[in-house]
């Protein structure tokens, strides 16, 4: 396997209180080398959340996802090739989950990293591809080019394409584990709620049982409030933005956000 969709991070102004969410909902556990001044971690045995405090000028949300790749040369080269208007920046040696920073031709901001690189620590060398029950098994941007930009991540990454059927708009791309669901951006899907701009859209975490889970999702928000699912669906506005959530991603069973918002969808194993 060339490549692994291993991580994605969230912008938040309250991410120590986000990170006791995922580990409390999800069983998500956090590294004991975490950067508690600087963002929190959290894993699944597969995939790594990293939760980071928000700075001035920087929206809150669902941000980027990351890659590791066997030979970040060789992804250059095929970028260089095929995607000569694509950049990518060194970043700083302290993030233990992003050698380089880059982005789709489409604008979509993702990290690179390489196994053996020295800036990798913490849950990204933890990891050990052991999943816990509950575990991220896709994420979904929205885009304005979304069969442009799965060719892309196919030619550069070689993720497969899977589950498309006839008809769907969306595209799917999985390196095994984990599926990238590229989807369609129209103004026009937003009537009736407020206009959310392309880019990174929801994360979904496949689990034991979507009953088993809705029930402690109820339990621990009884127990700790501020631990609650910020409601989608209330509303008009909320239900339009629901039944576009719901119309848009296949996998969803129950659909629901996280505690600052950032939105999720859950699905029985």
């Amino acid at each position: 396997m060339f490549a692994k969709l291993n991580h994605v991070a969230i912008v938040s102004e309250n991410y120590a209180q986000l990170c006791k969410f995922y580990e409390a909902m999800f069983g998500m556990t956090t590294s004991a080398k975490t950067r508690p001044t600087r963002a929190v971690t959290v894993r699944d045995g597969y995939v790594g959340l990293n939760i980071n405090p928000r700075r001035a000028g920087r929206p809150a949300g669902f941000d980027h996802f990351g890659i590791q790749v066997e030979d970040t040369e060789t992804a250059f080269d095929r970028m260089r090739k095929h995607y000569p208007k694509v950049q990518w920046l060194k970043r700083p040696s302290n993030r233990p989950f992003a050698g380089i920073t880059t982005h789709d031709p489409d604008g979509n901001v993702f990290d690179i990293s390489q196994k053996d690189m020295t800036n990798r620590t913490d849950v990204y060398v933890e990891n050990n591809g052991a999943f816990n029950a509950r575990h991220i098994d896709h994420f979904a941007m929205r885009t304005m080019n979304p069969e442009a930009m799965a060719e892309f991540y196919a030619r550069i990454f070689e993720f497969a394409p899977t589950n498309k059927k006839e008809g769907d708009p969306n595209y799917y791309l999985s390196d095994g584990h984990v599926t990238l669901v590229i989807m369609p951006w129209q103004i026009a899907d937003y009537a009736g709620t407020g206009i959310i701009t392309c880019g990174m859209d929801h994360i979904g975490f496949k689990v034991e049982s979507v009953d088993a889970c809705k029930e402690d999702i109820a339990r621990i928000a009884a127990d700790n409030p501020r631990l609650a699912p910020a409601p989608v669906g209330t509303g008009a506005e909320g239900a339009a933005l629901e039944k576009l959530f719901e119309r848009s991603c296949p996998f969803g069973q129950h659909r629901l956000a996280d505690s600052d918002g950032v939105l999720i969808d859950i699905h029985d194993a």
